[in-house]
């Protein structure tokens, strides 16, 4: 993000570096989906049945067993969401989008690894 505010928009680098911004953010977004489907388990009574879940209802889950408070799982919706859109458009404007986002999804991802590490080890194996 610093790199890309001393940047112009109109600058190869630019592009470049808000491109991989952008990849990260899906990859993290997959990443904390793997995590948050292993922790689920260990609140169900069915492990496997929180295999099946679709990412969405994964985030629903964490908020109901307070992993998320609402307002975050409303912000981890946009942030799917989001990156669905980029599975189809990949124009200036989603680009543009995209990088807004980017300042609270760190500051979120950041707050459920801290929420996540302060759980008991079974809970997050």
């Amino acid at each position: 993000m610093i790199a890309l505010q001393r940047l112009d928009n109109d600058d190869i680098l630019y592009d470049l570096y808000r491109n991989a911004a952008i990849k990260s953010l899906e990859l993290s977004l997959e990443a904390i989906g793997k995590l948050l489907r292993e922790t689920l388990k260990s609140y169900s009574g069915n492990p496997r049945a929180v295999d099946g879940l679709v990412f969405n209802d994964v985030l629903r889950m964490a908020g109901r067993h307070g992993l998320l408070d609402m307002d975050g799982v409303e912000r981890w919706l946009a942030y799917r969401a989001n990156r669905n859109t980029a599975a189809h458009d990949y124009g200036e404007g989603f680009a543009n989008q995209t990088l807004k986002l980017l300042p609270q999804f760190i500051n979120d991802a950041r707050e459920l690894a801290d929420t996540l590490k302060h759980l008991p080890n079974e809970q997050v194996d």
